[in-house]
């Protein structure tokens, strides 16, 4: 588990950290093949919860078997959306991203003002 602080969690470094907490994390656990693509996932994650969650509150990264769930937690209730896809827009690629790389994701609210977006990937 990874706390993001409340004073960084809305700056643009709070990803690479999250990414690098993705890279520390899956190495020491042996799951090398997943690190790419975990840390694709992550960067969406933690950056959606920076622009439409209130900010990042924690990462978690879950193994069983052949799987890893990737676990972000932010400041609000508002449901993730993906957007329509549009070529020339700059923003609203990520949960595509997500969804294509994913053998699942989702979110939950588990009471509070939070939530918890997680995506799972197969190794």
């Amino acid at each position: 588990m990874f706390p993001f602080h409340q004073r960084t969690a809305l700056e643009p470094a709070c990803v690479a950290t999250a990414r690098r907490f993705v890279d520390q994390t899956l190495t020491s656990w042996g799951t090398l093949g997943l690190i790419l693509d975990a840390q694709l996932v992550v960067s969406e994650l933690v950056t959606n919860a920076m622009r439409h969650g209130g900010g990042a509150a924690q990462l978690r990264l879950l193994s069983h078997g052949h799987e890893l769930a990737c676990v972000v937690t932010d400041h609000s209730r508002t449901a993730p959306v993906a957007a329509a896809p549009d070529v020339f827009s700059e923003f609203g690629r990520g949960l595509r991203l997500v969804d294509a790389l994913c053998t699942a994701w989702g979110w939950l609210s588990p009471g509070g003002a939070r939530k918890l977006v997680w995506a799972v990937l197969a190794g």
